[in-house]
């Protein structure tokens, strides 16, 4: 295999894993976005007691 070809293939490699991480980079950020805005959501909730406790009778 001849230096060009290998540094082609070595630069592709290179940015494989960069775009990669970039993805999970921002994979990441929206998870918690989202974790924050759902504690909020449960924390503005009307009845804050409603659905906690589940009474069943047998």
């Amino acid at each position: 295999m001849d230096i060009a070809a290998l540094s082609v293939v070595m630069g592709q490699a290179s940015l494989k894993q960069a775009v990669g991480l970039q993805v999970m980079s921002i994979a990441k950020n929206a998870a918690e976005i989202q974790a924050q805005n759902i504690a909020q959501m449960l924390q503005q909730s009307p009845h804050p007691n409603l659905g906690k406790t589940l009474d069943i009778q047998v």
